[in-house]
């Protein structure tokens, strides 16, 4: 029954993460969901909402310039890339701008493209080359301010080309310093005239342009992130920004959304540290600015080798990579492509409350996984262990292989409603791995326990019950063969076979109940019953095998299987058995959770 409880608690997670509009793509990865005690994620649309609007495009002083957007829009519509939130914000607002302002009409007719350069995360800026109808040729580029500067050597303000000063970079610097502050993204835009023809143009070309201006985008941050990345904390799970954000738009979004910024490492700065020195610095930063996909990819990496859980949302292709290093890669319905394919999980919502959920039911998948494994091993590993006691003592098999194999189908079946369980509140508050190790030990130490009242059933049954009922007093060996049972309730049997049957069925009944009882029992490690309640179906399907069993010696069911009635009397003493084993198994229990510190 293994495979089918361990694939429904599975199947049944991901069910229940279906109702809350997240899509389970590998029925593993719910447990994995479970253990994450660290999430890694994206700043933009993750922490922030996702709707990049274009708040201002200004000259190098600072004021609007239409110019500056016209550029901007036919670098941002005629590359052939894929465009991202900030290429659909420009598009955007020059669209809706062009019936207030002439300049910004009909630009895709009036300009056709010539060629390009794709962004890449190292440049971290993108080209392109278009002609008017009179033959000018241009290249546009726009990127981060920082690589911008770099390849600029003049600046254009009120139609005068001027050399790029130390001065007017300055400037520069503070301005996009201060719209960081109020967590606006800034990138500048350039222009280069008659660069090298097709064929001849190259990254080479970036070089001595003329910075025209800078655009400022306003991503608002959600304001579900703050209680979210609480919630995540609450249940051991640690939040990590991955951007490729600079680091002041990032801190400034941090401490809007509530994230205390303790401390922050630049791409640069993880690229000059030997993976040694990253994996003490990954364990006291948790915001990391300015990365490129490679550096993601290898924080997760240092992270899962310091022994943690990863968890990786993205939705971007620079995620793509990090979300493969990750345990567990996290993506949303509107990411790219190469995101959602790398994903296991796919949320339809892009809210970390979503993830919160998923970390519950993900622990809830695990505990009732080996909750199921651990009650199982020890229950069969008991019995096994009194099979060998009673072989070796008994002068007949205490039950017959039949007996056995019907005793576990009816409890097995009793299992099938263990992916629907109640899983005490805590344990759903410590991230929990997968960890099959403690599952011996356990089977050693709660297994035997109810050997011991197996034997106590034993000597009740044979010493007892038996003489008591069958032979007058007499024990089973000094039972002469082919004696008949004169009179009483198991008149004309013979008295050797009918000793045997009540002691088989005695058995039987006493190990349905204490196999049955334990799933209550090992399922927590509070009291059952008392402190922590099994699920309605849970409790009603395992009581439904107990008084199942119990009634099958008195049919005739029970007598093709070779049992006999039990007397009234034996349940007097079943009764009193039941009672001490759950008591024993309680005490246990807690001696194993002291000295292991776990339960499950």
């Amino acid at each position: 029954m293994l495979p089918m409880i361990v694939t429904t608690c599975l199947a049944k997670g991901a069910v229940a993460m279906s109702k809350k509009k997240t899509i389970i793509k590998n029925l593993n990865s719910m447990q994995n969901f479970g253990a994450i005690d660290v999430l890694c994620t994206d700043k933009t649309g993750t922490l922030t909402q996702d709707k990049v609007i274009l708040e201002y495009h200004m000259d190098v002083h600072g004021n609007e310039d239409a110019r500056v957007l016209r550029h901007a829009f036919l670098n941002s519509y005629y590359q052939t890339g894929l465009k991202n939130l900030m290429d659909i914000a420009i598009i955007a607002h020059a669209t809706d701008g062009d019936e207030d302002d002439a300049s910004l009409r009909d630009l895709s007719v009036r300009y056709e493209k010539v060629d390009e350069i794709p962004f890449d995360f190292s440049r971290r800026r993108m080209s392109v080359v278009v002609a008017d109808k009179n033959g000018k040729t241009q290249m546009i580029t726009k990127g981060a301010v920082e690589e911008m500067l770099s390849v600029c050597s003049y600046v254009e303000f009120n139609g005068n080309v001027e050399p790029l000063s130390d001065n007017l970079k300055k400037e520069i610097l503070i301005t996009m310093n201060d719209l960081n502050d109020d967590g606006m993204r800034v990138i500048a835009v350039a222009q280069k005239t008659n660069p090298s023809p097709v064929g001849a143009f190259s990254v080479k070309d970036e070089s001595e342009m003329v910075l025209i201006g800078y655009l400022a985008f306003l991503d608002p941050p959600k304001e579900s992130t703050a209680d979210a990345i609480k919630a995540l904390l609450d249940y051991g799970v640690t939040t990590k920004i991955l951007t490729g954000d600079n680091d002041k738009v990032t801190r400034t979004v941090c401490k809007q959304v509530g994230l205390r910024v303790d401390n922050l490492l630049l791409g640069s700065d993880v690229e000059n540290m030997d993976d040694n020195t990253l994996s003490k610095a990954v364990e006291t930063t948790n915001v990391f600015a300015k990365l490129s996909p490679d550096q993601k990819a290898r924080i997760v990496r240092v992270l899962r080798e310091n022994g943690h859980v990863v968890g990786f949302m993205g939705d971007g292709i620079n995620d793509a990579a990090a979300m493969k290093a990750a345990d567990i890669g996290i993506s949303v319905d509107t990411a790219v492509d190469i995101a959602k394919e790398s994903a296991d999980i796919i949320l339809l919502e892009k809210d970390l409350m979503v993830l919160e959920e998923g970390i519950i039911e993900g622990r809830i998948t695990y505990a009732n996984m080996i909750k199921y494994i651990k009650m199982t091993a020890s229950s069969n590993f008991g019995n096994m262990f009194s099979v060998v006691i009673a072989s070796a003592l008994l002068p007949f098999l205490p039950m017959l292989s039949l007996h056995l194999i019907f005793l576990n189908l009816i409890y097995d079946i009793s299992c099938t409603t263990i992916p629907w369980d109640n899983v005490d509140v805590e344990f759903l508050k410590k991230p929990r791995k997968w960890d099959a190790s403690s599952i011996g030990s356990f089977m050693i130490w709660i297994g035997p326990t109810s050997s011991v009242f197996d034997v106590t059933t034993y000597l009740i049954m044979y010493f007892i019950i038996c003489p008591k009922f069958v032979s007058n007093g007499v024990l089973f060996n000094a039972i002469a063969d082919g004696t008949i049972i004169q009179s009483g309730m198991f008149a004309g049997l013979d008295m050797k076979t009918a000793y045997m049957a009540l002691f088989q069925a005695g058995w039987f009944v006493e190990s349905m109940w204490s196999q049955t009882l334990v799933i209550h029992m090992i399922r927590t490690p509070k009291i059952p019953f008392i402190q922590s309640r099994a699920s309605a179906q849970v409790t009603l399907l395992t009581f439904a095998g107990i008084i199942g069993l119990t009634v099958i010696p008195f049919t005739s069911f029970g007598t093709m299987l070779g049992f006999v009635q039990l007397p009234g009397e034996y349940f007097w003493w079943l009764a009193g058995t039941i009672f001490l084993y759950m008591a024993l198994a309680t005490c246990i229990k807690k001696a194993y959770v002291h000295h292991y510190g776990e339960h499950l």
